[in-house]
């Protein structure tokens, strides 16, 4: 597979290097978001845009950084900025290349003067260094940083105002500011004893945020600089900038830092390195908690999507430990027999049901065992907690299918609202919301009879039938798929993806025959290169992309929109069917990715797509589980691809993952008659 290429010849057009977003991430919080030119075009992009208590909120400290080279009393300044539709300065007219590994790394030419700038994030520390190297220059040359500051929510713009402190205070071998009392220092220091910094406090104003004023928003702001760092710099000289929450002990302090930090950095040399790379940059570790951001650079901590990006994030990788640290901080805090905020029930009706299938896939790093030791009173609690009702929201019936309804919002991953509406009504028997609750019931079922637990196999072992039953009469529709979700008023013949996720869970309640004729129907309908859509285009209520204002979005959304996350079950279920001959189709998938890193967010996936061709990226520029999606893929096909001739013999072991289920199906099967 390819690695990341740019076209150095279109660098310097706006319309190439503005739709290229980069990210870095500290690991506990914090990242750097910008284009490769670094123009920031959206409120949520920075150099410094980070954490700086428990609340969870994170925000722009610096937002850019201003590079100005003067050679002979005349200075060249290499920024890009917009300010009421125009740039300027224009420095993007002076980058001749960038490389993305193993660090982003920006070449300016400027006449006879070539200037590198090497950005990096340090892991596990709320700090930004930039090295800055001179890498051919004919006279003297001076370099002048000057840092714009934000300091406020990364969801919110900040305005020229009184309250904010424009001074800078001694710091060693730099200074420190911060503009209101209620944040943290930000220290600004060099490698370089002899740059200095002046004083020069000042608002500009009018910053334009071209990629939030698309998308329907507010998309101007005021930002303030304390002063600048100057310093002249020979042929072959490098000086580090730094920005952080923490001090640095000196100049040498500072080189070791950048020195020892770069070297850590892996090689994204080609596709599935960038999205192991990019799986890696979710996981946050921060206060005793380790978490799943959903995506960046807007979206913060989701139940759901943790639940389901968690196996592909960490286990292809052989990460089972952040995996495990993940469930156990969501397990840790369940109450009543259920997990705490959006991981809940009352908020996501299947959040907790995702849960089940994590573990399954979690299973065959640790084993079945291991499994129910740790988690198996939290799986035995859920359930007990479904048949009790959540919130008034969640209840298992009678007939064994769980009625998710709420008047307030959306409980199902389609819960957009505009005006206070849902876009996609669901409220009744969800079809992936059973499809899960089975699931769940099989596999907790199973270890229970396996490890002796009696007393829950004898109260639960007459349901799966009941639940199976129920859902084929109700979900089973005349013309060969499965109904979204059943209401009060019956059965919506919808056709969208969600019936997906009943064909490719381990335990399954429809057979071969329904199975094939949903997958033919979701092959007709909604499969696209990048994902499913959400709505069949034959449908009225149809949107075929995902731009406008935010209700034309949200519209969009759930009612056409493409999903890479639903991919991966749509791969598995094609397997589940066909087996080793869906190989080069799967394969194809996968490989349809690759041009996909190079042109939104650099080395990952973004969160959707239109639904129209040419299947335009859209959302959050990096989206844990559609990173993950890919990356069970991968996974599936490399179990599948046929071994060397001299791995002959593991090649006869089939995964422990795949084995297990379908030897469980039986004993199910058998427990519930």
């Amino acid at each position: 597979m390819s690695a990341l290429t740019f076209d150095k010849r279109e660098l310097g057009n706006l319309e190439y290097s503005l739709q290229r977003e980069m990210l870095s991430t500290d690991r506990i919080g914090g990242y750097m978001g910008t284009t490769i030119v670094c123009c920031n075009t959206r409120r949520y992009h920075g150099l410094m845009v980070a954490p700086i208590d428990q609340s969870g909120r994170t925000y722009v400290l610096l937002s850019s950084l201003d590079e100005t080279v003067i050679q002979h009393d005349q200075a060249f300044n290499l920024a890009l900025h917009r300010f009421q539709g125009v740039y300027e300065p224009r420095g993007h007219k002076y980058v001749t290349n960038f490389e993305y590994t193993p660090t982003p790394t920006i070449t300016y030419r400027v006449g006879g003067v070539i200037l590198k700038k090497e950005l990096l994030w340090i892991h596990k520390r709320t700090q930004l260094m930039i090295r800055y190297t001179l890498v051919d220059a004919h006279s003297e040359t001076r370099l002048r940083l000057r840092p714009y500051l934000a300091f406020r929510d990364k969801h919110a713009l900040t305005h020229a105002n009184m309250q904010a402190d424009g001074r800078s205070y001694p710091a060693i071998n730099g200074v420190k500011c911060r503009l209101y009392d209620s944040f943290p220092w930000l220290y600004l220091q060099t490698s370089k004893p002899g740059a200095e910094f002046v004083p020069a406090p000042d608002w500009y104003y009018n910053f334009e945020y071209q990629q939030d004023l698309a998308r329907g928003y507010e998309g101007h702001e005021d930002l303030l600089t304390t002063g600048y760092f100057e310093t002249e710099l020979r042929k072959g000289e490098s000086i580090v900038f730094s920005a952080s929450l923490d001090e640095m002990a000196s100049a040498e302090t500072i080189e070791q830092m950048f020195e020892s930090s770069i070297a850590r950095r892996t090689h994204k040399i080609d596709f599935m390195s960038c999205m192991e790379h990019s799986a890696r940059q979710f996981l946050i570790r921060r206060a005793g908690r380790t978490e799943v951001i959903a995506g960046y650079p807007w979206h913060g901590v989701s139940g759901r999507q943790t639940f389901v990006a968690l196996p592909g994030i960490t286990l292809p990788q052989h990460h089972k430990e952040d995996c495990i640290d993940a469930l156990d901080t969501l397990v840790g805090e369940m109450r009543d027999g259920m997990f705490a905020g959006s991981a809940s029930a009352a908020e996501a009706a299947d959040a907790p049901l995702w849960f089940f299938w994590t573990l399954q896939r979690l299973e065959s790093e640790l084993g079945g065992k291991e499994i129910w030791k740790r988690y198996g009173k939290a799986m035995k609690e859920i359930l007990e907690s479904y048949r009790r009702g959540v919130a008034g929201r969640v209840a298992l019936h009678d007939n064994g299918l769980v009625w998710a309804s709420s008047g307030e919002r959306p409980l199902t991953w389609m819960d957009s609202q505009v005006d206070g509406r849902a876009v996609t009504p669901r409220n009744g028997y969800q079809v992936e919301v059973n499809a899960l609750w089975y699931n769940a019931l099989c596999y907790t079922l199973e270890l229970a009879e396996e490890h002796g637990d009696k007393a829950f196999v004898k109260a639960w072992r007459d349901v799966p039938a009941r639940t199976a039953a129920s859902f084929n009469e109700l979900f089973r529709l005349a013309a060969g798929y499965l109904a979204d979700y059943v209401g009060e008023e019956g059965a919506n013949d919808f056709i969208r993806p969600n019936m997906i996720v009943a064909c490719a869970l381990p335990y399954k309640m429809i057979d071969m025959e329904t199975m094939v004729d949903v997958m033919r129907t979701v092959r007709q309908h909604l499969l696209t290169p990048r994902g499913l859509r959400t709505l069949s285009p034959r449908n009225p209520l149809y949107k075929g992309s995902q731009e406008g204002t935010p209700a034309e979005r949200d519209l969009a959304a759930k009612n056409g929109s493409v999903w890479p996350w639903l991919l991966q079950f749509y791969v598995r279920a094609c397997f589940d069917i066909d087996g080793d001959r869906y190989l080069p189709q799967a394969e194809e998938i996968l490989a349809g990715f690759e041009e996909d890193i190079q042109s939104y967010g650099i080395g990952s996936i973004c969160e959707l797509y239109d639904a129209d061709p040419p299947f335009a990226p859209r959302g959050a520029v990096s989206q844990a589980w559609s990173v993950a999606s890919v990356c069970e893929i991968d996974r599936m096909i490399r179990e599948r691809r046929p071994a060397k001739p001299a791995r002959r013999c593991a090649r006869a072991a089939k995964p422990a993952a795949e084995k297990r289920p379908a030897a469980r199906k039986s004993a199910v099967r058998k427990a519930a008659k």
